[in-house]
């Protein structure tokens, strides 16, 4: 992992995906390949059973200073006190809704959870470590 090489305070303009959770590697954080059954890393190698897959933030960002914009990735359990959960109890929420509302699409959930981050995130000012 790289260390931080400096500080930058800007606000949040955009958020650029809807996607905030994914399964990542335990080894080297690459994102898995998931079937039913089985994940799979393509970066290391490493393998598994599905339901034992681990889950990470990635929060993909457009945020302006005061004379320049930029796209950044916020990754990991940076975002948990934003959040409020890991990653991991998230998407396990995320899955129980779904079931529970017995939704096959989940765009409705997804909706709700882009407006939320997107309320929380969006014109607010934060000091990013790059």
């Amino acid at each position: 992992m790289n260390s931080v090489q400096g500080l930058l305070a800007a606000s949040v303009i955009s958020i650029q995906n809807s996607c905030f959770v994914y399964p990542a590697c335990q080894n080297c954080f690459s994102r898995l390949l998931l079937d039913s059954r089985r994940f799979n890393c393509l970066k290391c190698g490493c393998t598994g059973e599905a339901k034992d897959a681990n889950y990470r933030y990635r929060l993909s960002l457009k945020i302006a200073d005061t004379n320049d914009l930029f796209d950044i990735t916020v990754f990991g359990s940076c975002l948990d006190p934003f959040f409020g959960v890991t990653a991991e109890n998230l998407q396990r929420y995320i899955q129980d809704f779904n079931q529970l509302s017995g939704e096959a699409n989940t765009e409705s959930s997804t909706r709700a959870l882009v407006q939320a981050v997107e309320t929380c995130f969006i014109g607010k000012r934060f000091i990013f470590g790059v």
